[in-house]
């Protein structure tokens, strides 16, 4: 492919003009790239390395200055990026058709162009739209209902009767509606289980990663709104709500019937009580522990949690306490 050609797939500027008839092959980080590979710039710290890369080419926004090897110039860079990972990378293509190994309910509906992969099993009443692919050993318990191009992982589940929407992807052993973790006392002490009778409700453009856990409810829904994306063993617990185009990155745990609004960032290991609802633009930093309704647009951290420039002094005041200690015992002496 050559330079032209990638500049016209991402949308980008390309000068020097005369850099289109450039042959490139890849693509690699700005300080590995070769003179046949593409790289890119979209944190400033990196800029200096532009300078000296041996790339062919740098993806950068239109204001970066000037550098030695052709640029491939637009609004967003890291988004470009994405998309040249894909002309190089693109991903792996699923003949239609069902595995013999399958098993597939004789009442279960499925969409035109779907691949259906080894050890699959569609259960009784499902509902697949077209060109989706499941590949080996997904299950779909009874009645579940999901929408076109979805794209389930080995070893993905969605438990009965829950719903998901079109362009779902579920990464390697996602589980979408095992029950909540709920539990009520006997008269003598013991646990007894409440049935979790609610489905979860993943609505489009969605993404679970590995061994995330979406629970359901036992009345109601659990709802996951359209462009949300889950990360890597995030726990969403029964009879919550998350809002569209929201982040739930890495070991987030969200205690049941948390309501969290559109557009909310939730950093690695943050945990919610339960009961709650953070307001739409919420960005809670790692780890924080977050108790009672946080106003929408809040940037908060800390456990619990506070206001993020709060919890930032603390934090560095939490350094000086030791010499302050000092301090004080040297001025009672």
């Amino acid at each position: 492919m050559t330079l032209g050609e990638l500049a016209e797939r991402i949308g980008a500027e390309l000068a020097p003009a005369g850099a289109g008839s450039v042959e490139v092959t890849g693509i690699a980080g700005i300080e590995t790239a070769g003179p046949a590979e593409v790289t890119f710039v979209a944190n400033p710290k990196y800029a200096m390395l532009a300078k000296k890369t041996a790339a062919a080419a740098v993806i950068v926004e239109p204001g970066f200055g000037a550098v030695e090897v052709p640029t491939l110039r637009v609004k967003n860079p890291y988004l470009a990026w994405s998309r040249t990972i894909e002309v190089f990378h693109p991903s792996p293509k699923y003949a239609p058709g069902v595995h013999p190994t399958a098993v597939v309910a004789a009442s279960a509906k499925v969409g035109t162009r779907a691949h259906v992969g080894a050890y699959v099993v569609v259960g009784e009443g499902c509902v697949i739209g077209d060109d989706a692919v499941l590949l080996p050993h997904v299950v779909l318990y009874d009645g579940v209902k999901v929408g076109d191009r979805f794209l389930a992982h080995a070893h993905a589940i969605v438990r009965e009767r829950c719903v998901l929407g079109d362009d779902v992807v579920l990464q390697n052993g996602a589980i979408i509606g095992a029950d909540g973790f709920g539990f009520a006392k006997d008269d003598v002490g013991n646990w007894q289980k409440i049935v979790q009778a609610g489905p979860t409700v993943i609505e489009s453009e969605v993404e679970v990663q590995a061994n995330a856990c979406v629970d359901r409810p036992s009345v109601g829904e659990t709802r996951v709104m359209r462009g949300t994306k889950i990360d890597n063993l995030v726990q969403v617990g029964h009879g919550c709500v998350v809002g569209e185009n929201t982040l739930l990155c890495a070991q987030v745990g969200l205690a049941g019937s948390t309501t969290v609004g559109k557009n909310v960032i939730l950093a690695g290991q943050v945990g919610t009580a339960g009961h709650q609802t953070l307001g739409d633009g919420v960005v809670a930093m790692g780890q924080a522990g977050v108790h009672g309704d946080i106003p929408a647009g809040s940037m908060i951290g800390g456990s619990p949690s506070m206001d993020y420039k709060l919890w930032l002094r603390m934090t560095a005041a939490l350094h000086r306490l030791p010499e302050l200690v000092k301090r004080n015992r040297a001025a009672k002496e």
